[in-house]
């Protein structure tokens, strides 16, 4: 990233600014929400993360897929198709999951129904 800034620092001080700040947030929560809620906010985390890869992968299949910026190093076919693929069941996973988040038991269990399929749990 420096290379794009043109701003130069030196490696020690580049990795201590990095991981301070990725530290000293999560040393900050654990000390207001409490070392029993971890799990918690672990699993909050990961639904966050999870939440985020669709908008990493769509543009990354974007541009990894164009000739004129990679050149020989383009997909090929058959890793354009995986990748799709890949990256729509990954959206489609984070719509459903949000669905059932957000959407009113009473609904979830008639939309399920429509389709034979049991209703999530709570």
């Amino acid at each position: 990233m420096e290379g794009f800034l043109n701003f130069r620092i030196t490696p020690w001080l580049r990795r201590l600014i990095t991981r301070a700040l990725a530290i000293i947030p999560a040393v900050l929560i654990i000390g207001i929400f409490g070392e029993s809620k971890t799990t918690q906010l672990l699993v909050a985390s990961q639904v966050v993360l999870s939440m985020q890869l669709g908008f990493a992968v769509w543009p990354l299949m974007r541009f990894t897929n164009e000739k004129a910026k990679m050149g020989e190093f383009a997909n090929r076919l058959w890793l354009k198709i995986l990748g799709w693929i890949t990256a729509a069941i990954i959206i489609v996973l984070n719509v459903k999951l949000l669905f059932d988040m957000f959407v009113p038991a009473s609904i979830l269990k008639a939309f399920y129904g429509l389709f034979g399929l049991p209703a999530p749990a709570q």
